[in-house]
């Protein structure tokens, strides 16, 4: 059932879905990417021709540099902003110039996130509930698994969740401080937990914070340490809309909270809320004013890429992108789901926001423009080219991203290492 939207005002891509390997993209999700049954996903797995001629290329290529082609770069016109271009060379700022296979043999990677040295990550694998230990060199060691996760739920009300979000404490150093966080569904709820990490495995569990409805796929899961030293985490609306407009529940929300999970000095409500008014929030980047960007998944008519501002709401469930409703604080992009959208996670490198794209299968580059409110002309990149595109983030002193597909089947996704210019 499509949700009525008042005055949705942004432009929504209209490019096309061909892939630039000559491969037609199939649904494994109902237009919000939704799990499908495992009978139905399995059986679309088979429907997929030339995939597993283009998995042996790529295996044949190994870390080779793959350029994007004319086809798998497609530009979406939201307004035409002369500043977004560099005259000298033409090329898009931010634009993609390589991508290579940094590591594979994944299954469905959720979260990727650097420790504080910058030279390896941790990656968390949503189905699985392990969590693995990323070399920039391509190798990667698995430092063990978040107990009492519980990814699937034969109750569809509680749905599909499972390892979701990690974030390493700023002074980690495997010693002295040995904490990491992570975004994790159990039975009964969604949980904010620590682990302790020496560097080469995981030990102890601690909840942080509980009480967050789990329910369907919007169980949110990003979460992430800000410039100001608190976690900030993205939660679902958990198939409840009402709450998303509730500033004393959990869900709904960008929370900002401490290292014990209470609620962070100066939140606007005097709780835990940061923001509200959200239905599905999938990713969390700042850029280098230090402001929050978030990615989110919609109903059924926009998805969106939010500024996030402390006290403000942002709509859901009375406003689907851009609406005219007072109080409300309305996007700074829109996607339609079936043209390029459902976004996943974001990363900010040089004030260029990526964001991955699960049904889109792509990952769009948008420039924030001058005054630092607003974004300029999104372009996409890999259309098509690595299916279902979700884990995402920067690598530190690099312009480099690295980039997770998912939803490929089990030890078949991969992690790119995407240079840009």
């Amino acid at each position: 059932m499509r949700r009525a939207v008042t005055g949705a005002s942004s432009f929504a891509s209209n490019a096309p879905t061909d892939s630039p390997h000559g491969i037609q993209p199939v649904a494994l999700h109902d237009t919000k990417g939704r799990r499908m049954s495992r009978l139905a996903h399995s059986a679309l797995h088979g429907l997929r021709p030339g995939r597993a001629a283009l998995a042996a290329a790529t295996a044949l290529l190994g870390t080779c540099v793959l350029q994007p082609t004319a086809s798998a770069a497609v530009t979406e016109h939201t307004a035409s902003r002369a500043a977004d271009i560099d005259t000298s060379t033409r090329a898009y700022r931010g634009a993609p110039v390589g991508a290579s296979v940094l590591s594979d043999k994944w299954t469905r990677p959720w979260a990727i996130s650097f420790l504080p040295d910058g030279k390896k990550a941790l990656v968390t694998e949503r189905r699985t509930s392990e969590v693995w230990v990323q070399s920039r060199d391509g190798s990667k060691k698995k430092a063990g698994k978040v107990p009492h996760t519980v990814a699937d739920d034969a109750d569809p009300a509680v749905g599909s969740g499972g390892l979701l979000g990690v974030a390493p404490s700023p002074t980690w150093n495997g010693t002295t401080d040995r904490n990491v966080f992570f975004v994790h569904t159990v039975a009964h709820e969604t949980r904010v937990a620590k682990m302790q990490f020496d560097g080469a495995s995981l030990s102890g569990y601690t909840v942080v914070l509980g009480g967050i409805a789990r329910g369907g796929d919007h169980n949110g899961g990003k979460i992430a340490f800000g410039p100001d030293g608190y976690l900030y985490v993205a939660t679902g609306d958990a198939l409840k809309p009402s709450l998303a407009q509730n500033k004393n529940s959990l869900n709904g929300k960008v929370l900002r909270i401490t290292k014990s999970g209470a609620a962070a000095p100066g939140n606007p409500f005097g709780n835990r809320v940061y923001s509200y008014g959200h239905r599905n929030p999938q990713g969390l980047a700042w850029d280098a004013r230090g402001r929050l960007w978030e990615t989110e998944i919609g109903d059924s008519a926009w998805d969106e890429l939010n500024l996030i501002s402390a006290g403000a709401n942002y709509g859901w469930p009375m406003c689907e992108g851009s609406c005219s409703t007072a109080g409300m604080t309305n996007p700074k992009h829109v996607w339609k789901p079936a043209s390029g959208g459902v976004p996943a996670q974001l990363a900010v490198v040089d004030d260029v926001v990526y964001v991955s794209t699960l049904r889109g299968q792509r990952l769009w580059a948008l420039p924030i423009d001058g005054t630092g409110k607003d974004v300029g002309t999104a372009k996409a990149y890999y259309n098509g080219a690595y299916g279902r595109l979700r884990a995402l983030t920067k690598v530190p002193g690099a312009d480099e991203l690295w980039l997770g597909s998912t939803d490929r089947g089990d030890d078949r996704d991969r992690i790119l290492k995407i240079t840009v210019n």
